[in-house]
C-alpha cells in the first residue's frame, strides 16, 4: 500500500471525528449563549423588583418609579437596533464581554445608590447591558447554528426565559431581606457571564466574515430558486411580523404578570398556590419556545407561527370560564403554543433581511421587551377600570392579528430542502 493511499484512508478515518469535534464545538457555543443569556436576563429583571425597596428607602414616588423604567426600557430596548446596525457592519467579537461589563458596573453601582440620580444611571447602565448582549448573541447563535437556526434560537431564548423567571424568586429570598446592598452578590452571576463570553468571543473572532446586505440580482435569484423581495414587500413583512409579536407579548404580559392576581382574587387561592400556578406557565413557555424551534426547521417558519398565534386562541376564550384545575391546564396549553413564535418570527425576520442579524435581533428583542412593558402597563388601567377578569375576557381577541400571516411572503419561512 502506497504512502499516499494510507494518507487518504487516514484523512477519511479523521473525517467523521472532525464533523463531530466541530458539531460538538458549536453546541457548546448556543448552550454557552443560552446560559449567559439566563444570567442577563436574570440580572435585567432585579431592576422592577428593587422598586419597593427603592421607593419606601429614598421615599419616591409612583412619577419618580415610573422615570425609572422609562431610563431601563429606554437603554435596554431602543438601543438594541442601534447596536445590530452598528456591529453588521464591524463584527466586534468581544463586544459581548464588554457589554456583560456595563451589567456589572450598573448592578454595583445600584447597590450602593444613594440618590436617584445614581439610580437612575445604574438602571440606565444595566439596560444598556442588555442592549449589546441580545444582538450579538443572537448573531452567533446563528453562526453556531449549522443550518438549523430555529433550534439555535430556540435554545438561546430558553436561557432568558429562565433567567427572568428565576429573578423574582432570587429576588424575594435574597434582595427582600437583605436590602438594596445585597445587589452586589449578584455581580458575581456578571463576572462568570463575563468569562463565559470572553471563550464565546475567541470563538466567533476565529470565525467572523464581514456581514454585508445581500443584494441578489434576478439571474442569480432564479438560479438559486430564491424570491427576490422588494424592499417594499420586506417592510410589509417586517410590519406583519411586529403586529404578530405585539398580539404575542400583550396577551403573554396578561398571563405573565397578572395570573397570579387573578387566580387569588377569582377563586381564593393563597399566595403559595398561584405562584405554583404561574410556575407552570413558565415551564410551558420554556418547553413551547424548544419545540417550536426544532418544529420550524422541519416544517417551516410560517406554519409555527399560524398555529402559534391562531391555535392558542380558542383555549385562551374558554381560560375565563374554566375552573381552577382547568384554568392551570389552560394556561399552561397556551403558553407553550404561544411560546413556539419567537424563534420562528425572529428566523423569519433574518431570512427576509439577510446580512442584517444584528438588526433584526435587536429590532424584535427590543420591541419583545419593549411592548411586553407597555402592554402590562395598559391592561394594568384596564383591570382597575373593568376588573381583572375583564383582561382575560378581552385579549385572546389580540390573537386574531394572526390572520395577517397570511400576507407574508412564503420563500423566507420555506422549509430547508435535504440533501
Amino acid at each position: 500500500m502506497s504512502n499516499n493511499t494510507m494518507t487518504a484512508d487516514a484523512a477519511q478515518a479523521a473525517a467523521p471525528a472532525a464533523a463531530a469535534s466541530a458539531t460538538g464545538t458549536t453546541f457548546a457555543i448556543i448552550l454557552s449563549l443560552s446560559f449567559c443569556h439566563l444570567l442577563n436576563d436574570m440580572m435585567q429583571s432585579l431592576v422592577p423588583a428593587l422598586y419597593p425597596i427603592l421607593k419606601e428607602s429614598h421615599g419616591l414616588s409612583f412619577g419618580q418609579i415610573g422615570f425609572i423604567t422609562l431610563a431601563f426600557q429606554c437603554t435596554a430596548s431602543m438601543l438594541q437596533p442601534v447596536v445590530g446596525l452598528y456591529t453588521d457592519k464591524r463584527p466586534q467579537p468581544y463586544s459581548l464581554m464588554f457589554g456583560m461589563g456595563f451589567t456589572l458596573v450598573g448592578l454595583l453601582l445600584m447597590s450602593q445608590a444613594h440618590s436617584y440620580a445614581m439610580i437612575l444611571l445604574a438602571s440606565a447602565l444595566i439596560g444598556m447591558g442588555s442592549s449589546v448582549f441580545h444582538p450579538e448573541a443572537s448573531r452567533v447563535a446563528r453562526m453556531a447554528a449549522g443550518g438549523r437556526y430555529g433550534l439555535a434560537q430556540s435554545l438561546f431564548q430558553v436561557g432568558g426565559n429562565i433567567g427572568s423567571a428565576a429573578g423574582p424568586l432570587l429576588a424575594a429570598f435574597i434582595v427582600v431581606p437583605h436590602g438594596q446592598q445585597s445587589i452586589v452578590w449578584f455581580s458575581a452571576a456578571a463576572l462568570v457571564a463575563m468569562l463565559v463570553l470572553f471563550q464565546v468571543g475567541a470563538w466567533y473572532k476565529a470565525r467572523r466574515t464581514p456581514q454585508k446586505p445581500v443584494v441578489r440580482s434576478k439571474p442569480a435569484a432564479a438560479a438559486g430558486g430564491v424570491a427576490t423581495l422588494s424592499r417594499r414587500r420586506v417592510a410589509l413583512a417586517v410590519t406583519i411580523l411586529v403586529a404578530l409579536l405585539f398580539s404575542k407579548n400583550v396577551y403573554s404580559a396578561s398571563l405573565g404578570s397578572y395570573f397570579t392576581l387573578y387566580l387569588m382574587a377569582k377563586f381564593s387561592v393563597d399566595v403559595q398556590t398561584a405562584q405554583l400556578y404561574l410556575f407552570a406557565f413558565l415551564v410551558g413557555i420554556v418547553a413551547g419556545t424548544v419545540v417550536g424551534g426544532l418544529v420550524g426547521d422541519k416544517v417551516g417558519r410560517i406554519p409555527v407561527m399560524w398555529f402559534s398565534i391562531l391555535g392558542a386562541l380558542p383555549f385562551a376564550l374558554m381560560l375565563p370560564h374554566a375552573n381552577l384545575f382547568w384554568t392551570g391546564v389552560l394556561a399552561v396549553t397556551v403558553a407553550m403554543i404561544m411560546a413556539s413564535a419567537f424563534s420562528a418570527i425572529l428566523v423569519y425576520a433574518q431570512d427576509l433581511m439577510p446580512g442584517r442579524v444584528g438588526l433584526v435581533a435587536g429590532m424584535f428583542f427590543g420591541f419583545s421587551f419593549g411592548l411586553g412593558g407597555l402592554g402590562a402597563a395598559a391592561l394594568g388601567q384596564l383591570a382597575d377600570i373593568a376588573g381583572i377578569d375583564a383582561v382575560y375576557q378581552a385579549t385572546p381577541f389580540l390573537l386574531l392579528l394572526g390572520l395577517l400571516t397570511a400576507f407574508l411572503p412564503r420563500q423566507p419561512g420555506a422549509p430547508k430542502q435535504p440533501g
